[in-house]
């Protein structure tokens, strides 16, 4: 298979086995997905799906964010791990929000990567799943993928983001995220991974990636 082919071959079989896509962080609008992304920073998506409703029953919105007191949140936060740190930027953006945008999440990756704790990929997933902005945020998941699949040469984030951005067509990007996330958990995991099961890395993956399966399954 050419490169392109790859790509196709990569398109078709996501649609085939996630053809409706869920979301995986719980949210009603694009101030609370902020928040859950940003909780969601070394914590597993559902463990911060336990967290966010006792957060959102006290304040789902800036104004009544603000109101609670950085420990406050802190408490509230501190089973998804990073409690300071996430505590005082969901604190501090909060504020920024009523100073500059009136209580808004705004709708510019400038705009949300200048507040406080929110990195380019959290950005991008405000962007793609409250904006439908096209986004390619790479996570774990999706860099261990694009790397296995021979899409990238792996080296950091921000190659495996501008690798996928040149591959795939701009209006696949935002089921595409989701739908890799999905598969790597579900087929292509760091621990536990059976090539048996992953039949996309099994046809297109990278040569050196599963002689080295191969050979550990053999110790």
């Amino acid at each position: 298979m050419n490169k392109q082919e790859k790509v196709n071959f990569v398109i078709n079989t996501l649609n085939e086995l996630y053809p409706d896509i869920p979301i995986p962080l719980d949210h009603k609008d694009p101030y609370t997905l902020l928040v859950a992304v940003l909780l969601s920073a070394q914590c597993t998506d559902v463990r911060v799906n336990k967290i966010t409703p006792l957060l959102f029953a006290k304040a789902d919105n800036p104004y009544d964010m603000i109101k609670m007191s950085v420990e406050e949140i802190k408490e509230i936060i501190r089973p998804c791990g990073l409690s300071p740190m996430k505590s005082k930027g969901i604190h501090g953006l909060s504020h920024i929000l009523i100073d500059k945008h009136n209580g808004e999440v705004p709708q510019s990756f400038e705009h949300l990567e200048a507040l406080p704790a929110v990195g380019h990929k959290t950005a991008g997933v405000v962007m793609s799943q409250a904006f439908g902005v096209p986004a390619f945020p790479v996570d774990t998941h999706i860099h261990r993928l694009m790397y296995r699949w021979n899409l990238t040469n792996g080296k950091n984030v921000v190659q495996t983001e501008k690798d996928a951005k040149r591959l795939f067509p701009k209006e696949t990007w935002n089921d595409l995220h989701l739908q890799i996330i999905w598969y790597g958990r579900e087929y292509s995991p760091a621990r536990g991974w059976d090539l048996d099961k992953d039949i996309i890395t099994k046809t297109i993956g990278r040569s050196t990636v599963i002689n080295d399966y191969e050979k550990s399954k053999k110790h």
